[in-house]
Protein backbone atom coordinates (compact mmCIF):
# COMPACT_ATOMS: atom_id res chain seq x y z
CA UNK A 1 0.00 0.00 0.00
CA UNK A 2 1.30 3.46 -0.89
CA UNK A 3 0.06 6.75 0.62
CA UNK A 4 1.27 10.31 0.69
CA UNK A 5 0.89 10.65 4.47
CA UNK A 6 0.89 8.10 7.27
CA UNK A 7 -0.70 9.67 10.36
CA UNK A 8 -0.29 7.95 13.72
CA UNK A 9 -3.17 8.77 16.04
CA UNK A 10 -6.86 9.43 15.34
CA UNK A 11 -7.44 12.14 17.93
CA UNK A 12 -8.03 15.82 17.25
CA UNK A 13 -4.54 16.48 15.90
CA UNK A 14 -4.41 13.44 13.63
CA UNK A 15 -8.00 13.76 12.38
CA UNK A 16 -7.63 17.47 11.59
CA UNK A 17 -4.43 16.92 9.65
CA UNK A 18 -5.90 13.93 7.83
CA UNK A 19 -8.98 15.89 6.75
CA UNK A 20 -6.99 18.92 5.60
CA UNK A 21 -4.43 16.84 3.68
CA UNK A 22 -7.12 14.69 2.07
CA UNK A 23 -9.04 17.80 1.01
CA UNK A 24 -5.81 19.03 -0.60
CA UNK A 25 -5.68 15.88 -2.72
CA UNK A 26 -3.31 13.79 -0.61
CA UNK A 27 -3.85 10.10 0.10
CA UNK A 28 -3.80 9.52 3.84
CA UNK A 29 -3.71 6.48 6.11
CA UNK A 30 -4.62 7.08 9.76
CA UNK A 31 -3.48 4.40 12.21
CA UNK A 32 -4.49 4.10 15.86
CA UNK A 33 -3.64 1.33 18.31
CA UNK A 34 -7.05 1.70 19.99
CA UNK A 35 -10.21 0.14 18.61
CA UNK A 36 -11.87 3.51 17.96
CA UNK A 37 -11.32 6.96 16.48
CA UNK A 38 -11.39 10.19 18.49
CA UNK A 39 -8.48 9.65 20.85
CA UNK A 40 -9.26 10.71 24.40
CA UNK A 41 -12.31 12.65 23.18
CA UNK A 42 -14.08 9.41 22.20
CA UNK A 43 -17.62 9.12 23.54
CA UNK A 44 -20.13 6.26 23.46
CA UNK A 45 -23.55 5.33 24.84
CA UNK A 46 -23.43 3.28 28.03
CA UNK A 47 -25.88 0.35 28.57
CA UNK A 48 -28.41 2.84 29.98
CA UNK A 49 -28.35 5.18 26.98
CA UNK A 50 -26.24 7.92 28.59
CA UNK A 51 -23.60 9.39 26.28
CA UNK A 52 -20.40 9.07 28.31
CA UNK A 53 -16.80 10.11 27.66
CA UNK A 54 -14.67 6.99 28.09
CA UNK A 55 -11.54 8.99 28.90
CA UNK A 56 -13.02 11.66 31.10
CA UNK A 57 -15.08 14.80 30.44
CA UNK A 58 -14.24 16.85 27.36
CA UNK A 59 -15.90 20.27 27.29
CA UNK A 60 -15.27 22.29 24.17
CA UNK A 61 -14.36 25.97 24.48
CA UNK A 62 -12.24 28.32 22.39
CA UNK A 63 -11.55 31.95 21.59
CA UNK A 64 -10.44 31.03 18.08
CA UNK A 65 -13.01 31.75 15.37
CA UNK A 66 -10.79 29.85 12.95
CA UNK A 67 -10.98 26.65 15.04
CA UNK A 68 -14.70 27.12 15.72
CA UNK A 69 -15.53 27.63 12.05
CA UNK A 70 -13.39 24.67 11.02
CA UNK A 71 -15.02 22.19 13.42
CA UNK A 72 -18.49 23.59 12.67
CA UNK A 73 -18.22 21.96 9.23
CA UNK A 74 -18.51 18.57 10.93
CA UNK A 75 -21.02 19.11 13.72
CA UNK A 76 -23.95 21.11 14.95
CA UNK A 77 -23.44 22.51 18.43
CA UNK A 78 -25.43 22.46 21.64
CA UNK A 79 -24.68 25.65 23.61
CA UNK A 80 -23.25 24.66 26.97
CA UNK A 81 -21.56 26.65 29.73
CA UNK A 82 -19.68 24.32 32.01
CA UNK A 83 -20.04 24.95 35.71
CA UNK A 84 -17.86 23.42 38.39
CA UNK A 85 -18.12 23.41 42.15
CA UNK A 86 -15.54 22.45 44.75
CA UNK A 87 -16.22 21.04 48.18
CA UNK A 88 -14.38 23.29 50.65
CA UNK A 89 -14.86 22.78 54.37
CA UNK A 90 -18.09 20.91 53.67
CA UNK A 91 -19.56 23.62 51.42
CA UNK A 92 -19.93 23.57 47.64
CA UNK A 93 -18.48 26.73 46.13
CA UNK A 94 -18.18 27.85 42.47
CA UNK A 95 -14.89 27.26 40.64
CA UNK A 96 -12.79 29.02 39.51
CA UNK A 97 -12.67 30.78 42.88
CA UNK A 98 -14.55 34.05 42.38
CA UNK A 99 -16.39 36.79 44.23
CA UNK A 100 -19.35 34.41 44.40
CA UNK A 101 -17.08 31.90 46.19
CA UNK A 102 -16.15 34.54 48.79
CA UNK A 103 -19.78 35.02 49.76
CA UNK A 104 -20.38 31.26 49.89
CA UNK A 105 -17.53 30.73 52.39
CA UNK A 106 -17.05 33.81 54.56
CA UNK A 107 -19.17 36.07 56.71
CA UNK A 108 -20.83 38.98 54.85
CA UNK A 109 -18.52 41.45 56.57
CA UNK A 110 -15.31 39.62 55.61
CA UNK A 111 -16.53 38.79 52.10
CA UNK A 112 -17.40 42.43 51.50
CA UNK A 113 -13.96 43.60 52.66
CA UNK A 114 -12.11 41.04 50.54
CA UNK A 115 -14.23 41.83 47.47
CA UNK A 116 -13.50 45.54 47.84
CA UNK A 117 -9.76 44.93 48.09
CA UNK A 118 -9.65 42.49 45.15
CA UNK A 119 -11.42 44.99 42.89
CA UNK A 120 -9.24 47.87 44.12
CA UNK A 121 -5.97 45.97 43.55
CA UNK A 122 -6.74 44.06 40.35
CA UNK A 123 -9.86 45.57 38.81
CA UNK A 124 -13.25 43.92 38.22
CA UNK A 125 -12.98 41.08 35.70
CA UNK A 126 -9.30 40.34 36.38
CA UNK A 127 -7.94 36.79 36.39
CA UNK A 128 -5.28 36.46 39.10
CA UNK A 129 -3.00 33.38 39.24
CA UNK A 130 -3.04 31.95 42.77
CA UNK A 131 0.75 32.06 43.10
CA UNK A 132 0.66 35.73 42.10
CA UNK A 133 -2.06 36.48 44.66
CA UNK A 134 0.13 34.91 47.37
CA UNK A 135 2.69 37.66 46.72
CA UNK A 136 0.23 40.46 47.51
CA UNK A 137 1.44 42.99 50.10
CA UNK A 138 -1.98 43.54 51.64
CA UNK A 139 -2.39 41.16 54.64
CA UNK A 140 -6.07 40.53 53.89
CA UNK A 141 -5.31 39.51 50.30
CA UNK A 142 -2.48 37.29 51.53
CA UNK A 143 -4.90 35.68 53.98
CA UNK A 144 -7.30 35.01 51.11
CA UNK A 145 -4.51 33.69 48.88
CA UNK A 146 -3.26 31.32 51.56
CA UNK A 147 -6.80 30.13 52.27
CA UNK A 148 -7.53 29.41 48.60
CA UNK A 149 -4.11 27.84 48.08
CA UNK A 150 -4.50 25.53 51.07
CA UNK A 151 -8.16 24.59 50.57
CA UNK A 152 -8.55 24.58 46.79
CA UNK A 153 -5.24 24.35 44.93
CA UNK A 154 -2.73 22.47 47.08
CA UNK A 155 -4.65 19.25 47.77
CA UNK A 156 -6.08 19.01 44.26
CA UNK A 157 -2.67 19.57 42.65
CA UNK A 158 -1.01 17.01 44.90
CA UNK A 159 -3.60 14.41 43.88
CA UNK A 160 -3.66 15.35 40.19
CA UNK A 161 0.07 15.72 39.59
CA UNK A 162 1.80 14.15 42.59
CA UNK A 163 3.53 17.53 42.99
CA UNK A 164 2.98 20.82 44.82
CA UNK A 165 1.71 23.79 42.75
CA UNK A 166 5.05 25.62 42.95
CA UNK A 167 6.86 22.56 41.59
CA UNK A 168 4.96 22.84 38.30
CA UNK A 169 5.23 25.34 35.48
CA UNK A 170 3.16 28.50 36.20
CA UNK A 171 1.12 27.65 33.10
CA UNK A 172 -0.59 24.90 35.12
CA UNK A 173 -1.69 27.03 38.08
CA UNK A 174 -2.67 29.85 35.70
CA UNK A 175 -5.26 27.56 34.08
CA UNK A 176 -7.61 27.97 37.07
CA UNK A 177 -7.10 31.52 38.42
CA UNK A 178 -8.97 33.54 41.03
CA UNK A 179 -11.65 35.53 39.17
CA UNK A 180 -12.47 39.04 40.32
CA UNK A 181 -16.06 38.75 39.09
CA UNK A 182 -19.36 36.97 39.69
CA UNK A 183 -19.04 34.88 36.53
CA UNK A 184 -19.62 31.30 37.70
CA UNK A 185 -18.82 29.71 34.34
CA UNK A 186 -15.73 27.52 34.47
CA UNK A 187 -14.52 28.91 31.13
CA UNK A 188 -14.84 32.46 29.84
CA UNK A 189 -14.10 31.73 26.15
CA UNK A 190 -16.10 33.30 23.32
CA UNK A 191 -17.27 29.94 21.97
CA UNK A 192 -18.55 27.29 24.39
CA UNK A 193 -20.61 24.31 23.26
CA UNK A 194 -20.79 20.54 22.93
CA UNK A 195 -21.06 18.62 19.64
CA UNK A 196 -24.79 17.98 19.30
CA UNK A 197 -24.37 14.27 18.46
CA UNK A 198 -21.15 13.79 20.40
CA UNK A 199 -17.45 13.80 19.60
CA UNK A 200 -17.33 10.39 17.91
CA UNK A 201 -19.92 11.52 15.34
CA UNK A 202 -17.81 14.63 14.71
CA UNK A 203 -14.70 12.51 14.11
CA UNK A 204 -16.57 10.17 11.77
CA UNK A 205 -17.46 13.10 9.56
CA UNK A 206 -13.92 14.47 9.65
CA UNK A 207 -12.49 11.13 8.52
CA UNK A 208 -15.18 10.31 5.94
CA UNK A 209 -13.18 11.76 3.03
CA UNK A 210 -12.56 9.26 0.18
CA UNK A 211 -8.82 10.00 0.33
CA UNK A 212 -8.64 8.82 3.94
CA UNK A 213 -8.29 5.22 5.09
CA UNK A 214 -8.39 4.35 8.80
CA UNK A 215 -6.72 1.35 10.43
CA UNK A 216 -7.62 0.69 14.08
CA UNK A 217 -6.18 -1.73 16.61
CA UNK A 218 -2.73 -1.57 15.01
CA UNK A 219 0.63 -0.54 16.42
CA UNK A 220 2.43 2.05 14.29
CA UNK A 221 5.68 0.05 14.35
CA UNK A 222 3.94 -2.91 12.72
CA UNK A 223 2.39 -0.77 10.01
CA UNK A 224 5.56 1.22 9.28
CA UNK A 225 7.16 -1.74 7.52
CA UNK A 226 4.02 -2.65 5.57
CA UNK A 227 3.00 0.74 4.20
CA UNK A 228 4.99 2.97 1.87
CA UNK A 229 4.56 6.67 2.52
CA UNK A 230 6.19 9.98 1.68
CA UNK A 231 5.71 11.61 5.07
CA UNK A 232 4.84 10.57 8.60
CA UNK A 233 2.89 12.57 11.18
CA UNK A 234 3.33 11.19 14.69
CA UNK A 235 0.91 12.29 17.44
CA UNK A 236 1.97 9.67 20.00
CA UNK A 237 4.62 10.19 22.71
CA UNK A 238 7.76 11.62 21.12
CA UNK A 239 10.03 9.74 23.56
CA UNK A 240 8.39 6.45 22.55
CA UNK A 241 9.06 7.20 18.86
CA UNK A 242 12.80 7.43 19.57
CA UNK A 243 12.86 4.33 21.75
CA UNK A 244 13.38 6.40 24.93
CA UNK A 245 16.85 7.29 23.65
CA UNK A 246 17.23 10.12 26.17
CA UNK A 247 15.13 8.53 28.89
CA UNK A 248 11.35 8.60 29.33
CA UNK A 249 9.39 11.84 29.56
CA UNK A 250 7.03 11.69 32.56
CA UNK A 251 3.26 11.73 32.15
CA UNK A 252 0.32 11.53 34.52
CA UNK A 253 -2.50 9.09 33.95
CA UNK A 254 -6.10 8.72 35.12
CA UNK A 255 -8.40 5.89 36.12
CA UNK A 256 -12.16 6.32 35.74
CA UNK A 257 -14.91 4.63 37.70
CA UNK A 258 -18.40 5.02 36.21
CA UNK A 259 -21.47 4.77 38.42
CA UNK A 260 -25.07 4.65 37.28
CA UNK A 261 -27.87 6.05 39.45
CA UNK A 262 -31.66 5.52 39.13
CA UNK A 263 -32.22 9.27 39.57
CA UNK A 264 -32.73 12.07 37.03
CA UNK A 265 -29.72 13.96 38.45
CA UNK A 266 -27.26 13.59 41.32
CA UNK A 267 -25.25 16.82 41.01
CA UNK A 268 -26.39 20.39 40.52
CA UNK A 269 -23.61 21.08 38.00
CA UNK A 270 -21.54 19.14 35.47
CA UNK A 271 -18.47 18.63 37.67
CA UNK A 272 -17.75 18.67 41.41
CA UNK A 273 -14.12 18.87 42.55
CA UNK A 274 -12.83 17.36 45.77
CA UNK A 275 -9.52 19.08 46.62
CA UNK A 276 -9.13 17.46 50.03
CA UNK A 277 -11.81 14.79 50.46
CA UNK A 278 -11.74 11.35 48.84
CA UNK A 279 -8.94 9.74 46.79
CA UNK A 280 -10.61 10.90 43.54
CA UNK A 281 -10.25 14.48 42.29
CA UNK A 282 -13.67 15.08 40.76
CA UNK A 283 -16.96 13.61 39.65
CA UNK A 284 -18.68 14.49 36.39
CA UNK A 285 -22.34 13.90 35.58
CA UNK A 286 -22.53 13.46 31.82
CA UNK A 287 -26.19 14.41 31.35
CA UNK A 288 -25.31 18.02 32.17
CA UNK A 289 -22.88 17.93 29.24
CA UNK A 290 -25.07 16.05 26.76
CA UNK A 291 -28.45 17.60 27.55
CA UNK A 292 -30.18 14.21 27.85
CA UNK A 293 -32.79 15.57 30.25
CA UNK A 294 -35.35 13.08 28.95
CA UNK A 295 -33.56 10.14 30.63
CA UNK A 296 -34.94 9.19 34.08
CA UNK A 297 -31.48 7.98 35.21
CA UNK A 298 -27.93 9.27 35.15
CA UNK A 299 -24.24 8.24 34.96
CA UNK A 300 -21.27 9.79 36.76
CA UNK A 301 -17.53 9.34 36.28
CA UNK A 302 -15.09 9.54 39.19
CA UNK A 303 -11.46 10.38 38.35
CA UNK A 304 -8.50 8.83 40.13
CA UNK A 305 -5.11 10.31 39.09
CA UNK A 306 -2.18 7.91 39.02
CA UNK A 307 1.35 7.56 37.74
CA UNK A 308 1.71 6.63 34.08
CA UNK A 309 3.06 3.14 33.45
CA UNK A 310 3.61 2.21 29.76
CA UNK A 311 1.49 -0.77 28.79
CA UNK A 312 -0.76 -0.51 31.86
CA UNK A 313 -2.55 2.83 31.44
CA UNK A 314 -2.75 5.87 29.17
CA UNK A 315 -0.42 8.91 29.10
CA UNK A 316 -2.89 11.78 29.63
CA UNK A 317 -0.88 14.77 30.78
CA UNK A 318 2.71 15.78 30.03
CA UNK A 319 4.22 17.03 33.30
CA UNK A 320 5.22 20.69 32.76
CA UNK A 321 8.49 21.12 34.66
CA UNK A 322 11.80 22.74 33.69
CA UNK A 323 13.77 19.49 33.95
CA UNK A 324 11.33 17.81 31.55
CA UNK A 325 11.71 20.69 29.09
CA UNK A 326 15.46 20.02 28.97
CA UNK A 327 14.87 16.36 28.10
CA UNK A 328 12.25 17.34 25.52
CA UNK A 329 14.81 19.57 23.78
CA UNK A 330 17.00 16.51 23.22
CA UNK A 331 14.11 14.72 21.50
CA UNK A 332 13.24 17.77 19.43
CA UNK A 333 16.83 17.83 18.17
CA UNK A 334 16.45 14.21 17.11
CA UNK A 335 13.24 15.17 15.32
CA UNK A 336 14.98 17.95 13.40
CA UNK A 337 17.20 15.34 11.75
CA UNK A 338 14.14 13.67 10.18
CA UNK A 339 13.00 15.78 7.26
CA UNK A 340 9.91 13.69 6.45
CA UNK A 341 8.60 13.14 9.99
CA UNK A 342 6.42 15.65 11.86
CA UNK A 343 5.49 15.56 15.55
CA UNK A 344 2.31 17.21 16.82
CA UNK A 345 -0.36 16.99 19.50
CA UNK A 346 -0.34 16.79 23.27
CA UNK A 347 1.99 13.78 23.27
CA UNK A 348 3.96 14.52 20.11
CA UNK A 349 4.73 18.09 21.22
CA UNK A 350 4.74 17.20 24.94
CA UNK A 351 2.39 20.11 25.63
CA UNK A 352 -0.65 20.43 27.87
CA UNK A 353 -3.05 21.29 25.00
CA UNK A 354 -6.78 21.82 25.25
CA UNK A 355 -8.83 20.39 22.38
CA UNK A 356 -9.00 23.69 20.51
CA UNK A 357 -5.23 24.13 20.87
CA UNK A 358 -4.67 20.68 19.38
CA UNK A 359 -6.84 21.62 16.39
CA UNK A 360 -5.09 24.98 16.00
CA UNK A 361 -1.69 23.24 16.10
CA UNK A 362 -2.80 20.81 13.38
CA UNK A 363 -4.17 23.60 11.16
CA UNK A 364 -0.91 25.51 11.52
CA UNK A 365 1.18 22.43 10.71
CA UNK A 366 -0.98 21.78 7.64
CA UNK A 367 -0.38 25.32 6.41
CA UNK A 368 3.37 24.88 6.91
CA UNK A 369 3.35 21.59 5.02
CA UNK A 370 1.37 23.10 2.13
CA UNK A 371 3.74 26.06 1.88
CA UNK A 372 6.70 23.69 1.88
Amino acid sequence: MKVDYLIIGAGFTGATLAERLASAGKRVLVVDRRDHIGGNAYDEYDPHGVLVHRYGPHIFHTNSKKVWDYLSQFTEWRPYYHRVRAVVEGKEIPLPFSLASLWALFSPRLADKLEEKLIAHYGYGARVPILGLREAEDPDLRFLADYVYRNVFEGYTLKQWGLRPEELSPTVTARVPVLVSYDTRYFQDTYQAMPKEGYTALFRRMLAHPNIKVLLGADWREVEGEVRFDRLVFTGPIDEFFGYLHGPLPYRSLRFVLEHHPLPYVQGVGTVNYPNEHPYTRSTEFKHLTGQDYLPHTTLAYEYPEAYEPGRNEPYYPVPREENEERLKLYLKEGEKLKTVFFAGRLGDYRYYNMDQAVARALKLFEEVVRE
